[in-house]
């Protein structure tokens, strides 16, 4: 069930504001407003990857570009004991000449961490993020 909510903004806000929407393809203002609320308060109470607390527990979607040859250094991730990759996917990308990983981890934020800054400092892999999973009390799974 809905519930209304209104706030009131100027009006160089509420033209930004629909700029906004129009840019990132939202239908709507109360579905933009109510996923760049839950988007806002998680990283405010857990903050991004680099700031959040060694013994958090996280998970998410790490995805990795590299060049093929890397493959064994990523084949050694699924093997970790610091953390656990709960689903992998690899990908050839012919357009550009790169492969790509995604991989679902859960782990302890320091974990995760050291993981994504390893790889980061891997040569021929060329780029590395890091998408923190929403957190819910309660939920589909």
């Amino acid at each position: 069930m809905s519930q209304i909510i209104t706030f009131s903004v100027d009006k160089e806000f509420a033209s930004r504001l629909d700029d906004f929407i129009k840019q990132t393809g939202y239908k709507n203002r109360s579905m933009f407003l109510r996923d760049a609320s839950l988007h806002f308060a998680d990283a405010s109470l857990r903050g991004d990857l680099d700031s959040m607390d060694a013994e958090q527990e996280i998970e998410g979607t790490a995805v990795v570009y590299f060049q093929h040859h890397v493959e064994n250094k990523l084949a050694e991730l699924r093997h970790s004991k610091d953390f656990n990759i709960t689903s992998y996917s690899h990908n050839c990308l012919s357009q550009s000449h790169t492969c790509v990983d995604t991989m679902q981890v859960n782990g302890k934020a320091s974990a995760v961490r050291d993981m994504v800054n390893s790889l980061k400092n891997t040569k021929d892999v060329d780029r590395v993020e890091f998408i923190t999973a929403p957190f819910r009390e309660s939920g589909c799974c």
